[in-house]
């Protein structure tokens, strides 16, 4: 389902300095100097087309260092009367609108531990009403889309047409390479509902990690996410929060001068007949698939009614594993990621216990009406 988001495209409120746009700067306002010698440095750059820091920083224990607070916007005005570039702020309640807008920032973004709960978006939305100014929206903490595509739709509908969402990955509850899980589908899936959209991507907040800040940004991009958020600190051994995912503006330009930038259309005929064709046969393909797998769950719906007759149970370990087993190996002689096999018989086991269970299910709701007549 298309989401019917009345937005402005990206380009129109925000010049990119060089490709990909990129918003940079502190994790968070720590000092006057720290911030606008920071924006000096990434200015000079030439590739950082706004100053992002933190004034306001939730959270999750009191007594840790939660932002300079409103002081901190009288910085962000002289750093940007110095160096030309626009600054952005998260804001978390009606208060910090009103501060942020009287202060002249120009770019809000609305944080993932805001986007998780809907009574604080709404006040954020309802601040916001009659302002035209440009508004992000970070993914929810947990990997919910319906809270993300909420939030969404709850700013635009307060008349922000200036609107982008920034993925920048998702708590898990197993611990990986990264600080939050990317979980890319999300962000595809996002775009899928809003075509539109433009998606900012935060390599700093998924990574954790200075070291995989390149990786992410290149994924991203190859995504085709239109810009990337970094968190850039003069010196980041020294910063009183997320220090290790904090880099020097120098190795900013670094990791931006590795990245390959590739277009999402194609330009060319020969391209476009080649691209047509390949797109063709895949299409052919997954035809073929879907037919398979609608007689395979034909012969499922035989084994559900066996069972039935047989009173045998629906679910069995030793097949499960046997499947797994024998399917597994095989994938990878085929150079299928054991992932996405298991991914894919797990779904496909799944529907299967799904038919199989109506199957058994079927003319039971009747006996007890049947049983309460005859009592």
């Amino acid at each position: 389902m298309k989401l019917d988001l009345n937005i402005q495209p990206l380009e129109s409120w925000i010049k990119a300095k060089s490709e990909p746009l990129v918003i940079a700067g502190p994790c968070s306002a720590e000092t006057e100097e720290q911030l606008v010698a920071t924006a000096h440095l990434l200015a000079k750059t030439g590739r950082v087309t706004a100053l992002r820091a933190g004034i306001w920083k939730p959270r999750t224990r009191p007594g840790e260092f939660e932002g300079i607070g409103s002081i901190g916007l009288k910085w962000l005005s002289r750093a940007k009367e110095e160096t030309g570039l626009p600054t952005a702020i998260e804001v978390a309640t009606a208060k910090h609108v009103e501060e942020a807008l009287k202060a002249g920032v120009d770019i809000l973004w609305v944080g993932a531990r805001s986007t998780v709960n809907p009574f604080t978006v709404q006040e954020i939305a309802d601040a916001l009403r009659g302002v035209d100014v440009p508004v992000m929206v970070k993914n929810p903490v947990n990997p919910d889309l319906s809270l993300w595509i909420g939030a969404l739709e709850r700013i635009n509908g307060a008349g922000i047409t200036k609107l982008a969402a920034i993925h920048r990955g998702f708590s898990y509850h197993e611990k990986t390479a990264f600080r939050n899980e990317p979980m890319w589908d999300m962000a595809i899936n996002l775009k899928t509902h809003a075509p539109t959209l433009p998606i900012i991507n935060d390599p700093s907040h998924i990574c954790g990690n200075r070291e995989l800040l390149g990786y992410v940004a290149q994924k991203a991009l190859d995504l085709d996410m239109q810009g990337l958020m970094i968190e850039s600190h003069i010196d980041p051994s020294v910063a009183w929060t997320d220090a290790k995912q904090q880099v020097t503006p120098s190795a900013l330009v670094d990791i931006l001068d590795r990245l390959t930038l590739r277009k999402p259309e194609v330009k060319g005929a020969d391209l476009k007949d080649k691209l047509a064709e390949l797109r063709s046969q895949i299409d052919k393909i997954d035809d073929i698939v879907f037919q398979k797998m609608g007689e395979r769950m034909q012969i499922v719906e035989k084994i559900g009614n066996y069972k039935k007759e047989n009173g045998i149970t629906i679910l069995q370990v030793n097949r499960w594993e046997e499947i797994l087993n024998r399917r597994i190996p095989y994938a990878k002689a085929l150079k299928l990621s054991p992932e996405f096999a298991e991914k894919l018989l797990e779904l496909m086991h799944s529907e299967s216990i799904r038919k199989q269970t109506e199957i058994m299910n079927q003319g039971q709701s009747e006996q007890p009406q049947e049983k309460l007549t005859h009592a």
